[in-house]
Order: structure tokens, then C-alpha cells, then sequence
């Protein structure tokens, strides 16, 4: 059952959210400091957790399963909302961050395609 699938992701997001509210804090930062990352962690984890104690049925498994697909661009599109002309106003600094991390993430892919591939 989907609806399955929309708790759990609809848990993992504000648990996420809170968890990097809670980090900004820390960091003295007004705003979310990873919250979509360590929402997309939770989400990963729960789900391979309640798959190992086989707590899911199959119906239940493939609504957990389309939701965490549709993670990304849902929490995205959330995550869009924030302020960004206020980063960009971070200046240089802000602007090479984001590069050096896009280019990271690209570099990374070969990488991560080598792993997925099945022995």
C-alpha cells in the first residue's frame, strides 16, 4: 500500500528537516543544514531496516519503494523554496562551494556506476 510509502517519507523528511534545523543551530546559521540528505539517509535505512525483519508486505514494500524513487524531486522541488537569492549574496565563496560540489558529484559517478554494476 502507498500510503505506507507517504508516512514513512513524510517521517524521514521531518525528521530530516528538524535534525538540520538542529545543525544551523549548532553552526550559529539562520537556516537547514543538510536536512534533505540526512532525510534521504533516513529513508534508506528505514526501509532496508524494515525489509531485513521482513515487516513488509509486497504491497507495502513496492508503495515504499515508488515513494523513495520520488524522493528526490518531491524534496527538491520542497527544498526549492528557500531563500536563494540570499546565498547567492554569500558572494564568491558561495559560488566556488557550489562548483567544487557539482564537480565532486560528477566526478563521482563513474564511481558509483563501477559499484552498482553485479559482480
Amino acid at each position: 500500500m502507498k500510503i505506507y510509502g507517504v508516512a514513512i517519507l513524510a517521517g524521514c523528511f521531518l525528521v530530516g528537516h528538524l535534525v538540520g534545523d538542529y545543525f544551523g543551530k549548532i553552526f550559529h546559521l539562520n537556516g537547514n543544514l543538510g536536512g534533505v540528505g540526512f532525510a534521504m539517509l533516513l529513508l534508506i535505512f528505514v526501509y532496508d531496516y524494515a525489509k531485513k525483519k521482513s515487516w513488509l508486505a509486497k504491497e507495502s514494500e513496492n508503495g515504499i519503494l515508488f515513494w523513495s524513487t520520488m524522493y528526490i524531486p518531491v524534496v527538491v522541488a520542497m527544498s526549492a523554496t528557500q531563500n536563494v537569492k540570499a546565498a547567492m549574496s554569500g558572494g564568491f565563496m558561495a559560488l566556488l562551494v557550489g562548483i567544487i560540489a557539482t564537480a565532486l558529484c560528477y566526478l563521482l559517478i563513474p564511481i558509483m556506476s563501477k559499484m552498482g554494476k553485479k559482480q
